[in-house]
């Protein structure tokens, strides 16, 4: 079982649009309702999978009650915490050219109860779990050590734990050594503090990551691919995408696919690409099915092409 927790969780709402002009009355082609937040989406594409898991989540308001509905409805376990405030709402807008405009709200603030019963239930829904997926933003009254806290209780009791997340509760997490962190190129180089123009220079702020205690680094670059560095190497995948509908949940996709396949070496890498690749030719918020992806357009190397410029650099 691979146990999830989005402290942020949303609603999301994705409007596909043939172009997006500002200022004018914009007509929607098509419209999608999905449970939203990183974790959920990990959930999602596990459960897409075929694989079992459980979905720990502060839920709030007639948002929230939807989201577990919507969650429910697609066979993921919910193990909900009750928050005094209202689940955020997001839209997302798709154009035709694969550009993605998002609105995402604030979220609501937790309380300091609400807080340790967050982290109460991950303790006990994480009993039988094979991994522990962290993903996404604090909402307000977190503080940027919760994520550390978490990863260490993790830990004591024995689990395995991803963490996605960025800026300082991902350096604040760093010390207590999460078995995989996984960045985005731009949240990679904001970890590093430098710009990232090349596959290399992703690769030493990588290596960078590992030396301040994550085990193993998946490192996402959008369209350039994806970068695995752990204990025993490097290795590199890409994956050939022809149409890319939307980039929503892309990179939680991919997180799911690593862990499916056990969350180690250049076999979980394929699956991550795989998954990500899949994602992007789907609408909105869509997780892949097994029916979805094409492994025999994923190529993954043990050869970095450390100077291969990369498509979208971060500067």
């Amino acid at each position: 079982m691979i146990l999830t927790v989005t402290p942020n969780p949303s609603l999301d709402r994705t409007y596909e649009v043939p172009s997006l002009d500002r200022g004018e009355v914009v007509r929607a082609t098509g419209e999608r309702v999905d449970p939203g937040g990183k974790g959920v989406n990990v959930s999602r594409a596990v459960a897409a999978a075929g694989r079992r898991t459980v979905a720990v989540l502060p839920l709030g308001g007639a948002p929230g009650a939807l989201v577990a509905d919507l969650l429910d409805a697609q066979g993921i376990e919910v193990a909900p915490v009750p928050i005094a405030g209202a689940t955020r709402s997001n839209i997302a807008l798709a154009e035709a050219d694969g550009v993605l405009t998002k609105i995402n709200a604030p979220g609501p603030e937790l309380t300091a109860a609400e807080q340790e019963l967050l982290l109460e239930t991950v303790r006990r829904q994480s009993r039988d779990a094979a991994w522990i997926a962290c993903c996404g933003s604090l909402p307000r009254g977190l503080a940027p050590s919760w994520y550390a806290e978490l990863v260490a209780r993790a830990h004591a009791a024995g689990v395995r734990i991803a963490l996605d997340t960025s800026g300082p509760a991902l350096l604040a997490a760093l010390r207590e050594r999460p078995d995989v962190v996984k960045p985005n190129a731009e949240e990679l180089a904001g970890a590093v503090g430098r710009p990232l123009t090349t596959v290399g220079d992703a690769l030493k702020a990588a290596e960078e990551l590992r030396g301040t205690g994550a085990a193993a680094v998946l490192a996402s670059l959008g369209a350039d691919g994806q970068l695995l560095v752990d204990e025993d190497g490097a290795w590199f995948g890409t994956a050939t995408v022809d149409v890319v509908r939307s980039n929503v949940g892309a990179g939680d996709s991919s997180l799911a696919g690593f862990l499916v396949a056990g969350g180690r070496g250049p076999e979980a890498l394929a699956s991550a690409v795989a998954h990500g690749a899949a994602a992007v030719r789907l609408p909105g918020s869509v997780m892949p099915a097994p029916a979805d992806l094409d492994p025999a357009a994923v190529t993954v190397t043990a050869d970095v092409p450390v100077d291969r410029v990369l498509k979208e650099p971060v500067s």
